[in-house]
């Protein structure tokens, strides 16, 4: 079967569920796994809706059918008229009822015992006119198979058999990878920003499907490129489960467009399209579609290199490509480039909806408009760096590192930033204190480490290579934001002074004598002082000649020239 997900929610109707579930006889009353009850209500205990974690009480009436939880809750009703098909099939709970409603969704219903075919099978019958499918699954464990599409399901069979099904609302989305392969990532449960229902559990996080050849007539018959040639089959598949999956689907046009837009997070150039409810990611490789609620913070930062403007934004659930998965966006905009934007919305549109959040008209540089856009449809204030703070040469930003990776490591009014790899928030409310560090000596007392100690037992957050210049305006931002500083710089210089100190005064007159020679201490003996030892080595004629106090006699006898 399909990962497991949650599947496109049927339609509730309240007002017939008196009809499904009336309250004489008693309400879902205690008795074997099926029951008759008046009005010819069938009921069916221990079942389980679309892959659900509890069991509950399945009914069926002329009307249509009823779940309800046995963990309470209201119960889900689906009308008569609703049902168009039914299958039958093995699954993991026993056995499995499929209902394909008539807009293309569907419900499983899992849990069935093997005797309960034939009751549901005439409940079905006699109450909405439905026969119902058996449907045998393959089993040869085969890799190789054919894809195809049943309402809002992807199947894989295996010699015409299904071999397992993906429901479409799963898909969070599908990248083509090289020229034959199609990636489907899927949504998690972590994603929605339940952490209780993602801790401890196994998921499927991603499937490759290898599509070698080109698209049948049939099947490329809405994929062929302009000139007419048709298109590669796995481009074939990408788009097909790009549009029924609604993958990057919005409604109607794009407000605004910034194209060819350089991300360092995740990295690559994409195009980003923004919408009344959402933004697009459009890269070579990989589209996105993010909502504005998943955008928890943003930021505007410029870089000390007073050239780019770093626009950040945090994201809740974060994005995930593959296994990897990115809380925070951050984009790199030129710091000097200008941008003419006219918003594509209509007049009424926007006096009616956006006249107090965006401008008609932007004539401002990239980073501005991006960063007003952005604040005006996400309602999100945008966060710069705090004015309290100026690095040693004025600009906002502090060059470090963080492990191996370097960066920049921004002050603002009530967190710390490190961006862009890893992108690291870490709010003011959360530091415990502070610890200033140099290790070892040399070129390493130019620069300096900071370690951020998080209250809760939340672990450290270690910056290195700071540019000591920086060590002052650090220290002055701290202190002002009340954060508990230890400079362990300072208590290693006083160490190394009372050290030397107590070495010096323990030393012998011949030691002090040998420490003064090797520091260069006696400087006017070795600038007055002969040259006897190169006189005391000499044992050739030709060392003589060169090195020798009487060398110029020895020259002026052996070419006869006067002194």
């Amino acid at each position: 079967m399909g990962p497991e997900g949650d599947c496109p929610a049927p339609t509730r109707r309240p007002n017939s569920s008196a009809q499904l579930f009336p309250q004489t006889p008693p309400f879902f009353p205690q008795g074997p796994s099926v029951t008759m009850v008046e009005n010819k209500i069938t009921q069916f205990d221990n079942i389980y809706f679309n892959l659900s974690k509890s069991h509950g009480k399945l009914r069926l009436a002329s009307s249509g059918l009823g779940w309800k939880s046995s963990t309470g809750g209201n119960p889900i009703t689906i009308a008569s008229s609703d049902l168009k098909r039914a299958t039958w099939s093995k699954a993991a709970r026993g056995w499995e009822c499929k209902l394909v409603l008539r807009k293309g969704d569907f419900i499983r219903m899992d849990g069935f015992q093997e005797q309960d075919h034939r009751s549901l099978e005439e409940a079905l019958k006699d109450n909405f006119g439905l026969s119902m499918e058996s449907k045998e699954h393959a089993i040869r464990g085969w890799n190789w198979g054919k894809t195809e599409f049943d309402g809002q399901e992807l199947v894989f069979n295996v010699s015409q058999k299904p071999a397992f099904e993906i429901p479409l609302s799963t898909v969070a989305n599908t990248n083509l990878s090289g020229k034959n392969e199609v990636v489907l990532e899927f949504a998690l449960p972590g994603d929605s920003g339940d952490k209780d229902d993602a801790a401890d559990m196994d998921e499927l996080v991603e499937m490759r499907f290898f599509v070698p050849g080109q698209a049948n007539n049939e099947d490329a018959s809405d994929n062929e490129a302009e000139d007419g040639e048709q298109v590669d089959a796995a481009t074939a598949l990408y788009n097909a489960i790009k549009d029924k999956a609604d993958i990057g689907a919005v409604a109607g046009e794009s407000i605004v467009t910034f194209s060819d837009t350089l991300f360092l997070t995740p990295r690559g150039r994409y195009d980003i399209d923004l919408y009344p409810s959402s933004l697009r990611l459009r890269g070579k490789t990989y589209d996105y579609t993010l909502p504005y609620t998943s955008i928890s913070r943003l930021f505007l930062l410029p870089k000390p290199d007073l050239q780019h403007i770093l626009f950040v934004v945090g994201l809740e659930p974060p994005l995930r490509q593959g296994q990897t998965r990115y809380p925070f966006l951050v984009a790199q905009v030129p710091g000097e480039e200008e941008s003419e934007v006219e918003l594509n919305l209509e007049d009424d549109v926007f006096e009616r909806e956006y006249k107090d959040k965006l401008q008609k008209k932007y004539d401002q540089p990239t980073y501005e408009v991006m960063g007003s856009l952005f604040k005006g449809l996400t309602s999100k204030k945008v966060i710069t760096p705090s004015v309290a703070f100026r690095g040693a040469h004025g600009q906002e930003g502090i060059k470090c590192s963080m492990k191996a990776n370097e960066g920049h490591f921004f002050c603002l009014d009530k967190s710390f930033l490190f961006v862009p790899k890893p992108t690291t928030y870490v709010p003011i409310s959360d530091v415990s204190y502070v610890t200033l560090s140099r290790v070892g000596g040399g070129s390493a007392s130019r620069t300096f480490d900071l370690t951020f100690t998080l209250s809760g037992s939340k672990g450290e957050i270690a910056l290195s290579n700071i540019n000591k210049e920086e060590q002052s305006p650090l220290i002055t931002y701290l202190k002002l934001k009340s954060i508990k500083v230890k400079n362990e710089m300072t208590e290693d210089t006083t160490q190394l002074i009372k050290q030397a100190l107590a070495e010096e005064a323990d030393m012998s007159d011949d030691d002090e004598d040998v420490v003064m020679k090797e520091r260069g201490a006696d400087d006017d003996e070795d600038e007055e002082s002969p040259d006897e030892d190169f006189a005391a080595d000499d044992d050739s004629d030709d060392d003589a000649l060169e090195y020798d106090s009487d060398a110029s006699v020895a020259a002026s006898s052996g070419d006869g020239e006067d002194e």
